[in-house]
């Protein structure tokens, strides 16, 4: 099982590599690393290519996730069933890493939520609902990203632990979920780590809010509805 659990981080970290965000960036001729906060993922995108932009990115992002998910399930769902979503997670985890620290742009990328994103929805339906809750109920009360994000993680740690026990990974065995704890533990971990600085203005009540739309209205015509 080795050399199963390397080719799929290898066959992940592959699917990683492709950055929406830069890709997209230089299409519009910008080096996204150089523009908002340096990084090479949706939200930057959002806040500094606009809301179109960020969509695109984000679905970038996420299918990538997604279709190296479902290679894996192709290439062992037969030969591996009993390890089926073990492997699943360490393509995810391979995508992850390859998004974050991509080798051709000096292992400066993004911070992985996206990612991520394509993990929930990939990896058990039980997964979607969760993600979408935690997520998008923390972004529309309190608009910051990446508390949205964090919450996901946790979420999805907790929750893989909680299905793991219940037996929702049929056929996985004991030391394969621990396994997968472990695993989801440390792309937890990352992320928090990843969002470190984004913690801190959490914390001080500083973090930078995002809009999907933004409010066009100028000074002059908030006063004439005065």
């Amino acid at each position: 099982m080795i050399l199963e659990r390397t080719l799929c981080l290898a066959i992940g970290y592959a699917f990683g590599l492709f950055q929406t965000a830069y890709f997209y960036g230089k299409a519009h001729g910008i080096d996204i690393r150089q523009h908002g906060s340096g990084n090479s993922g949706t939200t930057n995108a959002l806040r500094v290519l606009g809301t179109k932009a960020g969509l695109i990115v984000f679905a970038g992002d996420c299918l990538k996730c997604i279709l190296a998910v479902v290679l894996t399930r192709v290439l062992f769902g037969n030969s591996h069933a009993e390890s089926i979503y073990l492997l699943a997670l360490y393509t995810a985890a391979g995508v992850i890493l390859g998004h974050n620290f991509p080798f051709y742009m000096k292992f400066k990328g993004g911070k992985g939520i996206a990612a991520t994103a394509g993990l929930v929805l990939a990896f058990h339906p039980y997964f979607i609902p969760m993600g979408i809750i935690l997520f998008f109920g923390a972004f529309l009360i309190t608009h910051y990203v990446s508390l949205g994000s964090l919450l996901v993680y946790a979420g999805f740690m907790v929750e893989i632990v909680i299905c793991g026990q219940a037996g929702i990974f049929a056929g996985t065995s004991q030391a394969q979920l621990i396994e997968m704890y472990v695993i989801s533990a440390i792309l937890t971990a990352m992320a928090y780590w990843k969002h470190r600085a984004n913690i801190v203005r959490l914390l001080k009540g500083q973090e930078n809010k995002t809009y999907l739309i933004k409010k066009k209205k100028t000074e002059e015509a908030k006063e004439q509805e005065k």
